[in-house]
């Protein structure tokens, strides 16, 4: 039997993951601090109160907006219309796969829901995808209204400091009237760009549709796109240059990279996840011998011309074998709640089940014929580090590396120095009190 998760092995596990949420919510924790510091070091308090509701209102956009809107549509289009939401639509390319969910499912109105989504398979298809465009396109429309809302806010805010700065100004002294003066030439703001098209992405509609972090990159191509076209100076569109070009890299593609890097360079194998590796299950297994014996059951049965059906009865004939086991242990088979019993309604990729298990034999291969307990610490403890590292690395990036980029930017750039919204601002004001003069 499985035991509980414990707190060590979620964590570690969502952190180390490249299809896990977590990690982009830690790395945008650290940007986005990094990001609103930096602005209040630049430009004080307008700048910064806009850089805060931009990072953390875009944030609570990103990672909440998609899954909150698939959610709606799972509670209102999809039970209009009678479809179980918890289907996946990568059970109908295999026909043989699609008939034996159908015939292992775990209970009689499972049972009876795959077989109403299967009857009309082209309608199940296309509701999917429906779901997948309608959470993106809100998501996209939100933030859009976020964008709005900020920039005339952040606007305001500056007119109004302005205004009481002015008569602070006035109320000591008559001398100088700071609105009333020229705004040199040089600080004019830069009328925005014409909006392009948003940003479009190549490869599996499949990929993007069921990986909540590619799902994301969507979202996030139409962040990036909407940030730059709707910048209101050169300054603020050279910040987010820097900006988006550092998060996209050290987002999405530089963990990968990284992690790939540390499990080559360990000495002991850490590719498996570590709701594994540091599962009470595993340090069992080795004692019992159940590993090798789950090994040898799979090898015996799935060869190298197995079909995926082949691999798919051999998980749901073979609920004791180890590799089973810890395939539900790390959710790559999905069971229904507080349970082992698979639910069929649920897409198992093979390829990552055979990944599973070449990543199990090769720990298994790696282990010293005694101390199998100092082995497993010492793959659990370079495990954590990998991790650790990693998360580590993207956020000195994305925390300081980046934000220093941008302050940098404001110092070294001509006529870069002030906040171009107070400038703005300025502007505005004096053509509204040369305005009132004139009336």
């Amino acid at each position: 039997m499985i035991t509980a998760v414990t707190a060590s092995e979620y964590l570690f596990s969502k952190l180390g993951s490249n299809a896990s949420l977590l990690p982009l919510a830690v790395k945008d924790l650290a940007n986005s601090t990094g990001l609103t510091v930096g602005s209040y070091i630049t430009g004080k308090d307008v700048e910064s109160k806009d850089r805060f509701i931009d990072e953390f209102g875009t944030e609570a956009i990103w990672l909440g907006g998609i899954p909150f809107f698939k959610k709606f549509a799972d509670l209102t289009f999809y039970k209009l219309l009678g479809i179980d939401p918890k289907f996946d639509v990568r059970n109908l390319k295999n026909k043989e796969i699609l008939a034996k969910a159908i015939e292992k499912a775990p209970t009689e109105a499972i049972k009876q829901s795959i077989i109403k989504v299967s009857q009309n398979p082209k309608y199940t298809k296309n509701l999917a995808i429906a779901k997948f465009i309608f959470s993106t396109a809100a998501a996209i429309a939100t933030y859009a209204g976020l964008t709005k809302f900020r920039q005339h806010y952040r606007l305001e805010e500056a007119k109004e400091q302005l205004k009481e700065k002015s008569k602070n100004a006035i109320a000591s002294s008559k001398i100088l009237n700071t609105l009333s003066q020229k705004v040199p030439s040089a600080f004019k703001p830069v009328h925005p760009e014409k909006k392009k098209k948003d940003v479009t992405f190549s490869g599996s509609l499949q990929d993007f549709m069921f990986n909540p972090v590619k799902n994301l990159m969507i979202l996030d191509g139409s962040i990036t796109t909407e940030r730059l076209a709707s910048s209101q100076s050169k300054q603020e569109l050279i910040n987010y240059t820097i900006k988006e070009g550092g998060t996209w890299f050290f987002m999405y593609f530089a963990g990968a990279m990284i992690q790939k890097y540390l499990e080559n360079k360990s000495k002991v194998p850490i590719k498996l996840d570590s709701m594994i590796i540091e599962s009470p299950e595993l340090k069992q297994a080795f004692s019992d011998n159940t590993i090798k014996t789950g090994i040898d059951k799979y090898e015996q049965i799935i060869t190298d011309t197995s079909k995926e059906i082949d691999i798919y009865n051999f998980i749901h004939e073979n609920p004791d074998n180890f590799i089973v086991k810890m395939a539900k242990k790390s959710k790559l088979i999905k069971t229904l709640k507080d349970t082992e019993i698979i639910d069929t309604r649920a897409y198992i990729d093979i390829s990552d089940f055979k990944k599973l298990k070449s990543d199990i034999k090769e720990l298994y291969q790696n282990a010293p014929k005694d101390n199998i307990e100092q082995y497993l610490k010492k793959v659990v403890k370079s495990k954590r580090l990998a991790v650790l590292k990693n998360i580590g690395i993207c956020i000195g990036a994305l925390g300081v590396l980046v934000p220093g980029f941008m302050i940098a930017s404001r110092y070294i750039l001509p006529n870069n120095r002030e906040y171009k919204v107070m400038e703005m601002a300025k502007n505005e004001n004096q053509k509204a009190k040369a305005l009132s003069k004139t009336a």
